[in-house]
């Protein structure tokens, strides 16, 4: 993980990025956010869409507000329900009328130490958008790309006017996202960044933290190759012994600070997960061991 830039930050101020797009930045930074949520405004005074709109805090919502304006809300759009990025959405609602559309509302209840923010359970959408679904506005379209693995209900949303991809916590230019079991899905997430791989289309990525992405396919063929890495030098571990994650992970993760450890045990139990369904380890109790597949 890459450390924040110096302060100050922009929090709370409206960035225009790009003629259809502006930002403003939540007051949320921490170890796992970078400098906060970054809510993104898509259109114009005709009718907008935001995204993401972050955490219910009064600062927020009031900045916001402000770079709202007197337009039109077409839509609020959440790529996922982790509580650093829905919350907003139904003050937000209450606010401006718009309706709530984007994501599936999800809760998962796990007593395992988490890196990520846990799941906002008053999220309720008044549309869930299919993969390939579409809001549209005055000289926008924005197309929904489902993109499973840091959550089973995360979204991506494609701005087809101008190439740009919104990729809440799927894609991050700071940091790999974190996967979490058990809704986090390494298989998936996997699949979904090769999924985005292969979208030449794609011009830049907005993610909901960090900076934008400039050369998207670039990086994720490096976050496809960081984690095949990762996978064979857990493989490669299992195969010196069985050992549990608690093993692993100062062997693995050496160079980062320890307080991150948990939150890496997460990462390698999503990959030995993902590679215990294909029957290369298996496990019993906390220890784990490599198959004659494997």
């Amino acid at each position: 993980m890459a450390g924040p830039p110096l302060k100050p930050w922009p929090t709370g101020t409206i960035e225009r990025i790009e003629p259809l797009v502006a930002r403003v930045l939540a007051p949320n930074p921490s170890p796992f956010t970078y400098t906060g949520t970054q809510t993104y405004l898509v259109g114009s005074e005709g009718g907008m869409a935001v995204i993401d709109p972050g955490p219910d805090d009064p600062r927020h919502l009031a900045a916001l507000e402000t770079a709202i304006g007197d337009a039109s809300v077409t839509a609020i759009m959440c790529t996922h329900t982790h509580r650093d990025h829905s919350p907003a959405a139904a003050p937000l609602a209450a606010a401006t009328g718009a309706p709530v559309i984007g994501c599936a509302p999800l809760v998962i209840e796990s007593d395992m130490p988490r890196a990520d923010a846990p799941f906002d359970t008053a999220y309720a959408p008044d549309r869930v958008l299919a993969d390939g679904e579409a809001v549209s506005g005055e000289g926008w379209t924005l197309r929904a790309v489902h993109t499973p693995g840091h959550t089973s209900n995360h979204l991506c949303f494609a701005l087809e006017e101008t190439g740009a991809l919104f990729t809440g916590d799927h894609v991050m230019g700071w940091s790999t996202s974190v996967v979490v079991p058990p809704d986090g899905d390494m298989g998936a997430y996997l699949t979904s960044l090769q999924r985005l791989y292969e979208r030449a289309q794609d011009r830049v990525y907005y993610p909901a933290h960090g900076p934008a992405v400039t050369k998207p396919r670039q990086l994720v063929r490096g976050m496809l190759g960081h984690r095949r890495a990762r996978e064979r030098q857990i493989g490669k571990l299992l195969r010196e012994e069985p050992r549990s994650i608690g093993d692993m992970v100062p062997v693995m993760y050496a160079g980062i600070d320890t307080a991150l450890w948990p939150a890496a045990g997460q990462s390698v139990l999503a990959h030995l997960i993902d590679m215990e369904r294909r029957g290369e380890v298996s496990r019993e109790g906390e220890i784990w061991a490599m198959t004659e597949n494997g």
